[in-house]
């Protein structure tokens, strides 16, 4: 009853959804592209297909290393990448380019999952993180399609809510033929929701496994070079409600550091334009990426392009990430981390509790509460580069010591397929 209800109310919203998407393609013009993606009308893929459906941009990041290795054991397979937004796709098109095939993830009615499944005829089905949807995974599983879910996560939060309809959901969990668990404790509230206990492993988080490629690392070193030893610092993956604090911060720091450079990152597109009129709102000098503008001489540079917020990472002193001075729950701190530098972020980080913990559990990460704090470690940070250093050691040391995630995932995957 709870599935014929659940499929006949988003049938009746799928309208309106794709209404939706077409009204904000008038700004971004990507999410009109493909439409029919949305109600499963895909090009038809050549077997055997691994399908991997990651939500957005850190989930396809958090996947890429999984990709990779699983092209290097069979370089027959057809990876069919799946996103809902078009920056997800984006980022996995910069990584793979014709490597792989790309597709809109289908609404989750009947009618598209299973038009979608008749063309893409996938052997695998690997979700990363925790898109529990009931339709993509019931008709799998019906057709024999083993749905993993991979790098796994679930806050108590969540773990209510799935228990408050348990009953209802049961039948979906069970539907699951592995888990590969962050924590613990993940696994443990996986359990509690109803996935069958042997079907559930702790793993670990493959963002621990943080895959720099050599160019990526050459695109890093030659920005940093333009930078002519600039103190810079990068807010990446930014939300609404959290830049106008960020550039009073910077405005802080450049009263004691002049010469200092923000690269500020948004998280989404459509919020590009509005961010340069901030930041020139502010009387200070804004250079754009996007348009190839040098940042020599700008006080922001802004990072308006899609695909290089791992690169930019890597050409700045400290990072802040973004989606945590706001209840958006932050965003992945293990990609600067990676670069061996500083790692900030505000107080709400719900979305990566694990992995913070494990950061905070080595001083590899700080958390600040407002732009006052920030500013005022930025400054510290800036005038002592001997222990910046230090704290970036100390955060790409968390990072070292817990990979081995990804390898367990991809024996995993191999092992049940």
């Amino acid at each position: 009853m709870f599935q014929i209800l659940y499929s006949q109310l988003i049938r009746l919203i799928l309208p309106f959804i794709l209404l939706r998407l077409w009204w904000q393609g008038r700004k971004a013009p990507a999410l009109r592209q493909h439409i029919g993606h949305r109600i499963g009308l895909v090009p038809r893929l050549p077997g055997p297909v691994v399908w991997v459906h990651a939500v957005s941009v850190g989930e396809t990041i958090a996947a890429a290393p999984m990709v990779r290795r699983l092209l290097a054991r069979d370089p027959q397979i057809t990876i069919l990448m799946t996103a809902m937004t078009d920056t997800g796709l984006a980022q996995a098109r910069k990584m793979f380019g014709n490597r792989v095939r790309y597709a809109y993830a289908p609404y989750d009615t009947p009618g598209s999952i299973r038009r979608f499944l008749n063309r893409t005829r996938p052997r695998i089905l690997v979700i990363m993180e925790t898109e529990i949807w009931p339709n993509m995974i019931r008709q799998s599983r019906a057709r024999g399609v083993p749905v993993f879910l991979i790098n796994a996560r679930l806050s108590e939060r969540s773990a209510r809510g799935y228990g408050r309809i348990r009953s209802l959901a049961l039948p979906i969990m069970q539907s699951i033929s592995w888990v590969a668990a962050q924590a613990e404790k993940d696994a443990e509230r996986f359990r509690r929701i109803g996935v069958v206990p042997d079907k559930v492993e702790v793993t670990g988080s493959v963002k621990f496994d943080v895959d720099i490629p050599p160019d990526v690392r050459q695109a890093a070193r030659d920005l940093r070079t333009r930078l002519a030893g600039r103190p810079v610092w990068i807010a990446g993956s930014t939300h609404g409600g959290e830049d106008a604090q960020l550039l009073t911060a910077h405005q802080e720091l450049l009263v004691a550091h002049p010469e200092a450079l923000l690269i500020l990152v948004p998280r989404h597109p459509e919020r590009f334009d509005s961010v340069a009129n901030k930041v020139a709102s502010r009387g200070l000098t804004v250079a754009r990426r996007s348009r190839g503008e040098d940042p020599a001489g700008a006080q922001v540079y802004l990072g308006d392009t899609m695909g290089e917020l791992m690169m930019l990472y890597g050409a700045s002193d400290v990072a802040f990430v973004g989606g945590s001075l706001i209840e958006r729950g932050g965003h992945n701190p293990l990609e600067p981390a990676g670069w061996g530098i500083p790692v900030f972020s505000g107080p709400h980080v719900f979305n990566f509790e694990t992995i913070y913990q494990r950061l905070l559990d080595d001083t590899g990460v700080k958390i600040v509460a407002n732009a006052e704090e920030l500013a005022t470690f930025l400054i510290s940070l800036f005038s002592h580069p001997a222990e910046r250093e230090a704290i970036g050691r100390r955060a790409l040391s968390v990072v070292n010591k817990n990979r081995g995630a990804l390898e367990k995932v991809v024996e995993g995957i191999i092992e049940r397929v």
